[in-house]
């Protein structure tokens, strides 16, 4: 048996936990006979977070849940006065909540579901947001992220949550939104922040975070992380994985500040294959209404331990030049090349040919992809504020410039891969639905496949943002982008080869007015829009519009997202606590469908309406909230005709269902209380309403609430313990939803102990 994978150092994950806990140990060892201390008269509770800093720009309570304004200069008003729906998970939600995945961190979020991969599409963070696929809109300080990718946050500060087109913001796609992860820079201060997390099945992690300020005006960080673990109810699976952020700034507290980081980060993991839908009729030759059945034991595998495997790694470099070229205009410019790479082979558990009802077998199909994406992007920004025509304007403006490119390619199996029929006791591509055996050994081969697809893109744009202050109770906030997006797919394949191209310019746009009764408050409607052209996605991922074979490409027109937006903002209990309320339409008219063999236009239409409410920071000095729900009345307006992989119209029609996704009601809600100067009680409820998997609404996992519960005692001024128990009632729920064959179970209940040290 073959294999090509992403090269790791032996042992690498385990020669960091070791470096980290001997950095811990060295840093800390002098201080930790403090842990028996009397520390009674010690007053207001010091911060926890590991090395949580304002990402404002201005001073406020760093372990607070309130965000004031996002970190990205394009909004040019605090959020209390920016016309659209903004969520910021900031860093103590991420470490109350023991968050340690992108996936995590956003369960805190209503609105927000995840998709599930496979071969095609990649495995990796699948978000959907207001019912549309944002798995190419996540970005990172404002730059685009690209690649599939299973993102860890160790390095993040914030996650930044921007609901409802906006392409104005970031270029192509984000047709319900995007989101932006705010990485940990050097401050102009000594600090040393780690930890450890030893938890049930086996969780083993360590982060480091140190920070030492050299010169006057000068500072270097570092962020180590070693993450391994099983699932809790899940059989055979691990996830193991490490990663390195160091960064250097000079010039703090100057006019002009450099700064530069790179990211590392790789993973080794045996994936979860997820469970099948199961067909409801042995004679049933489609799915009808069917969710995912797991022959009476939730913690079946149906992978193959001798067979499956995750590789990944990612690796970013970045470095940034800002200037202040007076007191109220900067420049920044900003320059990243980035490349990011998956490998693997994992079993989705198939059940298109009925086995599951007839024989009570599930097929274990094989998807596989070996893919790389390098991506080098520079992006110019100038911002500031000035007074004209009477009118105070506070403005961003630039330019950027992308290359990306993607090559994908994957393995060949042998002929046992292809037993779509599984009788009793057909092994290894076939196992018992009840009882399937993760040890049985792969008797066929597994070759190296080099054909494949090479895409590459280029995109070009210019934009800029105002905040114009009309009066002191009237703002008009406005914004507009440009884009040029060239891209071309290069398919290599035994037949021959095939080359698809389109180059596509497109103009986005928002505009807000926004009324302040009072100071602290706001009411606000608000228009904005999106484009996703054709190939959007660059080869990573399930695009809407991407290209097929045979169209022409007069057909490959961008389509268009516009979203009307009502809401309100108010900061109260003396600004501590933010309340956000907004009813929206969010409509893509221009969807492309098929209306004929073969033959696309830019015509359907799909619309979701709903309502979203939110409420973060503190109702009190001591207790604290971050809680939201989310309403999305989903349909499908015209959603074509269907069709199979091919492009041939099939059978029924999918018009007036509800997007796949997209679930009507969903509810977060986290909440803390300092019951004493060293003792915080916590805890946490989750509410997601049924989701289909697919747009004919036949498969979909039933809706669910998760509990989960912390408690955090501080042993000294420098020690803390922290302990969470996550889905509290062990609930089996399901949270990634794939359009045909499988759904991904969540995890069982899962307890950690965290010992964090700060210095």
């Amino acid at each position: 048996m073959s294999r090509t994978s992403i090269k790791t150092p032996v042992n690498s994950p385990r020669l960091l936990a070791s470096a980290i806990g001997v950095a811990i140990s060295a840093s800390s060892a002098a201080h930790l006979a403090q842990a028996a201390e009397d520390t009674s008269q010690k007053g207001e509770r010091d911060s926890i977070s590991l090395g949580a800093t304002s990402i404002t720009g201005q001073e406020q309570d760093a372990t607070s849940y309130q965000v004031e304004k996002a970190s990205s200069q394009k909004y040019t008003a605090p959020l209390v006065d920016t016309p659209r729906s903004v969520t910021v998970v900031a860093q103590q939600v991420l470490k109350d909540t023991a968050a340690t995945s992108l996936q995590d961190a956003l369960r805190t979020v209503p609105g927000i579901t995840f998709g599930a991969g496979e071969g095609g599409n990649p495995q990796g963070d699948r978000p959907f947001i207001r019912g549309f696929d944002a798995q190419g809109d996540t970005y990172l300080d404002g730059v685009r992220d690209t690649g599939g990718q299973s993102r860890e946050i160790f390095d993040i500060e914030s996650i930044e949550v921007s609901k409802g087109p906006n392409s104005s913001f970031g270029g192509r796609g984000s047709a319900g939104g995007s989101l932006n992860l705010v990485s940990k820079t050097p401050q102009a201060r000594d600090f040393l922040n780690g930890g450890f997390t030893y938890g049930s099945d086996q969780t083993r992690r360590y982060v480091l975070d140190v920070n030492r300020q050299f010169l006057d005006n000068a500072a270097f960080r570092l962020n180590l992380m070693s993450h391994e673990q099983n699932v809790a109810g899940r059989d055979t699976i691990n996830y193991d994985r490490w990663g390195v952020a160091p960064s250097l700034t000079f010039g703090l507290g100057t006019p002009t500040r450099v700064n530069f980081s790179y990211y590392h980060m790789e993973s080794n993991d045996l994936p979860d294959s997820g469970i099948p839908y199961g067909y409801s009729s042995p004679t049933a030759t489609a799915h009808v209404h069917d969710k995912p059945t797991d022959g009476g034991d939730s913690n079946n595998f149906y992978g193959l331990k001798d067979r499956d495997f995750r590789k990944t790694r990612a690796d970013i470099a970045t470095f940034s030049i800002e200037h202040d070229l007076n007191d109220s205009m900067t420049l920044k410019n900003t320059l990243r090349h980035g490349s990011t790479g998956q490998d693997y082979i994992l079993t989705q558990p198939d059940d298109s040919k009925r086995n599951v009802s007839q024989f009570g077998t599930v097929w274990r199909r094989a998807n596989a992809r070996v893919s790389t994406t390098t991506t080098t992007t520079n992006q110019t920004d100038l911002f500031g504020s000035f007074q004209a025509l009477g009118f105070k304007h506070s403005y961003s403006t630039g330019l950027e410039f992308t290359g990306e490119e993607t090559r994908v390619s994957g393995y060949d199996f042998g002929t046992s891969n292809g037993a779509q029929v599984c009788n009793p006791g057909s092994t290894p591509s076939c196992t018992s639905l009840a009882n399937p055996n993760p040890g049985d050994a792969w008797d066929s081969s597994i070759a190296r496949n080099y054909y494949g697809t090479n895409t590459k893109a280029t995109s070009r744009a210019a934009y800029v943002f105002d905040t114009i202050e009309l009066d002191p109770k009237w703002l008009l906030n406005v914004g507009l982008r440009y884009d040029t997006f060239d891209t071309e797919a290069n398919t290599n394949a035994a037949a021959g080869r095939t080359k698809v191209k389109d180059d596509s310019q497109f103009f986005n746009w928002q505009a807000g007015l926004v009324w302040k009764p009072l100071e602290n408050g706001s009411i606000y409607t608000s228009y904005a829009t999106s484009a996703s052209p054709a190939g959007g996605l660059v080869g990573e991922g399930a695009d809407p519009n991407g290209f097929v074979t045979g169209i022409n490409t007069s057909d490959l027109k961008p389509e268009e997202t516009v979203n009307y937006e009502l809401g309100t903002k108010w900061d109260l209990f003396h600004s501590r606590l933010s309340l956000t309320a907004a009813v929206f339409r969010t409509e893509k008219k221009n969807a492309r469908i098929l209306v004929d063999s073969n033959t696309y236009e830019t015509a359907g239409e799909s619309r979701v309406d709903g309502l979203e409410l939110s409420a973060s920071g503190k109702l009190t000095d001591k207790w604290q909230v971050f809680a939201g729900y989310s309403y999305l009345k989903s349909e499908l307006v015209d959603p074509g005709k269907n069709g199979n992989r091919a492009g041939a119209v099939t059978a029924g029609s999918n018009k007036g269902n509800e997007m796949p996704n997209t679930p009507k009601n969903s509810f977060s809600l986290w909440t803390t209380y300092e019951v004493t100067p060293k003792l915080t009680i916590g805890g946490g409820a989750f509410y997601v309403d049924e989701v289909y998997g697919d747009a004919a609404n036949t498969v979909y996992v039933p809706s669910y609430t998760r509990y989960d519960a912390m408690a955090s005692y501080k042993l000294t001024k420098n020690v803390d313990l922290q302990l969470n128990v996550q889905n509290l009632t062990d609930k089996t729920y399901y949270d990634k939803a794939y359009a045909s064959h499988f759904a991904n179970q969540a995890a069982g209940r899962t307890a950690l102990l965290t010992t964090s040290f700060h210095f």
